[in-house]
């Protein structure tokens, strides 16, 4: 391509929409810009990492007014808090058994028949207080501690995670 036939080519692209044109022969490759190539771009934002603030620097503050809770709103957390602070305290005197592994668990070996235990059931160790069905396979689940069962904490043939409270004895 000779260089007036290029700059004819520049003109026309300049008129026209187009942002960018590539030519390539045997002899010559090149590529034209124009303006609107740069705006059309597309913008990809790299993750950067943020500077940790030195420790001697205090925090700026926001408006109170951003940051302030409703009313009722603080009270109902702190009413919360309360009744979470006096369950664990209530709980604190007792022994968590905990599930074993995931799985489902089951108060009774078949519908058909009683639970293994009760509230207020006295445990010794080894004894089989519940069931836990693992991929097809029921896993009895034995006490490890001796005591008086106090508190249920899942329903029967509800699911469970590994180290789930099942229940609450108290030591004898």
């Amino acid at each position: 391509m000779e260089f007036d036939q290029i700059k004819e080519l520049i003109k026309l692209i300049q008129k026209s929409k187009i942002s960018e044109f590539r030519y390539e022969d045997e002899k010559a490759k090149f590529s034209i810009r124009t303006k609107a190539y740069s705006a059309n771009k597309e913008v990809i934002m790299q993750p950067t990492m943020v500077p940790s603030m030195p420790m001697n620097v205090a925090p700026q503050q926001q408006p109170q007014q951003q940051n302030a809770l409703p009313q009722e709103q603080v009270v109902n957390t702190a009413l919360a808090n309360d009744k979470q602070a006096a369950k664990e305290e209530e709980n604190a005197n007792y022994i968590e058994v905990k599930s074993p592994m995931v799985g489902t668990f089951y108060r009774s070996p078949s519908p058909e028949k009683g639970p293994f235990v009760k509230v207020g059931d006295i445990i010794e160790l080894d004894d089989t207080i519940c069931l836990i069905e693992a991929m097809k396979l029921f896993n009895e689940v034995k006490a490890e501690v001796s005591g008086k069962i106090v508190k249920m904490m899942v329903e029967d043939a509800s699911p469970v995670e590994y180290d789930q409270v099942l229940f609450l004895v108290e030591p004898i």
